[in-house]
């Protein structure tokens, strides 16, 4: 009976540990996502320029980034809701880029710098391409 009890606690430690060591895991994922990509923790940056739709929903704004002397400009591009108390979103992040070249082909669809990205959900990041 004793050896029945020993395997049954080595068992719930052994599932403890399995557990434990899983969300360990988890948590480490996720603050490597949050810190280096994430889209809500990108830099402000200096206004460039806007865009907004046709239709008026949406205004895309540019800022342009300075990440110092040993990193190149990067271009941020903030959706803004128009019709949403002006919630905005990050949808546009690249690299070497100092300006900004804004069309919007319809109500939905908007090309930055030859990107081409569907309001509201889509996204383009260049530490995500390739």
């Amino acid at each position: 009976m004793l050896k029945e009890d020993e395997k049954k606690v080595k068992k719930t430690i052994l599932k403890f540990l399995c557990i434990g060591s899983l969300i360990f895991v988890a948590l480490i994922g996720y603050g490597v996502y949050w810190a280096f990509f994430d889209m809500n923790r990108l830099p402000t940056g200096d206004y460039l320029t806007e865009e907004t739709s046709p239709d008026g929903t949406y205004t895309l704004k540019a800022y342009v980034t300075n990440g110092g002397a040993t990193t190149s400009y990067a271009i941020r591009g903030e959706l803004v809701f128009n019709n949403n108390n002006n919630r905005t979103k990050n949808i546009y992040w690249n690299y070497r880029e100092e300006t900004a070249n804004i069309t919007w082909l319809d109500d939905d669809t908007v090309v930055i710098n030859g990107h081409t990205l569907h309001a509201p959900n889509d996204t383009f990041d260049f530490r995500r391409e390739g």
